[in-house]
């Protein structure tokens, strides 16, 4: 099965190849960065807007391109107060070549009132940097969950799990939709 994604960052692509494998095999992921179309730290609806616009313009890059897959994949993370607490979470959108599209989201974590609006105007990356004193590198590899958790979980498992939890429409089929 081959699959483009929307992202060049390694522990999305590990994260979605994870949650792939769980249900097909011979799996080949390829990640393209493509824009989002919305602002940079995403908010409330935009993080749902922001991974479709991604998958859209992914697959016009294929298109554009000669490219071929047979699904097309994006996540997107922003915060959101959808609950009336603000929380920061990862939305996945998978769509096929026939148009049909799922979405899923990983686990959400509290974000402290105080620190809202710094990573609205800049991002949680930036935020987490400054907080934790911790390099981009170290960051940017585990995500702010790594460091909240105390490495018990990764980006990578936040993307596993929700690609996972998009997945669900699509492999039960019929039943399901």
């Amino acid at each position: 099965m081959k699959v483009l994604i929307a992202t060049k960052n390694q522990g999305k692509i590990e994260g979605a190849n994870k949650a792939l494998l769980n249900y097909f095999d011979d799996i080949e992921i390829i990640g393209i960065p493509v824009e989002s179309n919305v602002s940079e730290q995403p908010v409330n609806d935009e993080i749902y807007i922001g991974a479709k616009n991604r998958v859209k313009n992914l697959k016009a890059y294929a298109k554009k391109n000669n490219m071929e897959a047979d699904l097309y994949l994006s996540i997107e993370s922003g915060i959101n107060n959808l609950l009336g607490r603000w929380m920061i979470t990862n939305i996945a959108v998978i769509e096929d070549n026939d148009g049909f599209e799922t979405y899923g989201t990983s686990p959400s974590f509290p974000v402290p009132e105080r620190l809202v609006q710094e990573i609205i105007n800049t991002d949680l990356s930036q935020v987490m940097n400054k907080i934790y004193e911790k390099d981009d590198e170290r960051h940017n590899k585990g995500g702010a969950i790594q460091l909240l958790t105390h490495d018990k979980l990764s980006r990578i498992d936040l993307t596993e799990m929700a690609f996972i939890m998009a997945l669900t429409k699509y492999i039960n089929g019929d039943i399901w939709r």
